[in-house]
């Protein structure tokens, strides 16, 4: 299975911008290397989601900071879990490395679910099919 979330802001811009700073001298400011970027402050909200063989998990809504124990009690437990239970026993899991994501409370209930997480290289989000989707 794999599963990614992705955060929607309710304000439109940031008002901040990002600089690409190449090694050469005098190119910090060159359009091309300048980029707005959004740090989603203030109201919005989180979606989860996962694929897998050809089906899909229910999306997954809240409007409250994703945490290791809302993690693992609503998305290990009534989404994974139960898709978990539908296969045989070569089940992998696909979470990307975010914090919330690598609690204690969520690699114990894995363990305890028989569940196994997928091996995954860090920043590699172009390597997980549930980003196109």
């Amino acid at each position: 299975m794999f599963s990614d979330e992705s955060r929607f802001s309710l304000q439109s811009d940031s008002h901040r911008t990002s600089i690409w700073r190449e090694r050469a001298p005098g190119t910090r400011y060159q359009k091309e290397n300048t980029i707005e970027r959004h740090r989603y402050g203030g109201a919005g909200w989180l979606v989860w989601g996962g694929i897998i063989l050809g089906s899909r998990t229910d999306l997954h809504v809240q409007s409250v900071t994703m945490t290791g124990h809302i993690y693992r009690d609503v998305i290990l437990e009534q989404h994974v879990r139960l898709f978990r239970g539908a296969m045989d026993a070569e089940f992998l899991f696909m979470d990307d490395k975010a914090h919330p994501h690598r609690a204690n409370i969520v690699d114990e209930c894995l363990q305890s679910e028989d569940i196994t997480r997928m091996d995954w290289p860090a920043y590699s989000p172009d390597l997980n099919p549930v980003e196109h989707v």
